[in-house]
């Protein structure tokens, strides 16, 4: 009975977390679904996720379900730093039966005081990339089973695509966005060049000023030309 429960309590966060996928969420209401979803179906006292910033090669805590105010600090680790460093650098889960005793665990005073003991940490894969790290703490000694971790090993991957999958959307929806401005302001060039006899490299100096002098945006600087053109 209680192996039948585990199984329907992995299929309901699965299916969850893989309609965040197709969802129109923000990025940070995809992680925090993650940590909410993972934690309740691991039993988690505590459910973490770390991802990958390409600027500096190092692992920043994104999300967690915690309301502790320690816990929620702004942390990052390097590459092969700690639990959560080699999980990302070797791309091999881990768990540790008591996080207080384990040498390569970085936070053990954070831990103390939050009462965490067994830590499950598992890659984010996407694409054969590793792009971030999921943790999941218990309150007492815990042996993770393989059923436990494969479901984890599950969502992590699940979640690394939404992760993706919206990331792609927001750079997709800035290049449109871009690609309208550019339209615009060409337009906008083409109205001052022939009200005004303007060259087309004075016309687009003149918007970019217009913008800095009104503290607008070229696209609005672009529409007001463009309307009082129609008037």
């Amino acid at each position: 009975m209680a192996e039948t429960e585990a199984f329907e309590r992995h299929i309901e966060a699965l299916t969850r977390i893989s309609k965040a996928i197709t969802s129109d969420r923000y990025i940070e209401d995809i992680l925090r679904l993650v940590v909410t979803v993972t934690a309740e179906t691991m039993r988690s006292k505590i459910c973490s996720l770390w991802l990958v910033d390409d600027s500096d090669n190092t692992l920043k805590l994104r999300a967690t379900q915690s309301i502790s105010e320690d816990y929620l600090k702004e942390r990052s680790l390097k590459m092969g730093e700690g639990i959560v460093g080699q999980v990302a650098l070797t791309r091999k889960p881990r768990s540790v039966l008591n996080v207080l005793e384990e040498p390569d665990y970085k936070e053990k005073e954070l831990a103390g005081k939050e009462g965490l003991v067994s830590m499950l940490s598992v890659p984010m894969v996407v694409k054969d990339k590793v792009i971030g790290v999921v943790n999941c703490y218990t309150s007492q000694p815990h042996e993770f089973t393989e059923t436990e971790k494969n479901v984890l090993i599950t969502v992590a991957n699940e979640a690394a695509v939404a992760i993706e999958n919206t990331e792609l959307m927001v750079k997709t929806r800035v290049i449109q966005a871009e690609l309208e401005t550019r339209k615009l302001v060409e337009r906008a060039k083409e109205v001052l060049m022939r009200r005004r006899n303007m060259k087309g490299d004075e016309a687009y100096r003149w918007i970019q000023k217009r913008s800095m002098d009104t503290r607008k945006s070229m696209l609005r600087v672009a529409e007001a030309i463009l309307l009082s053109d129609e008037r």
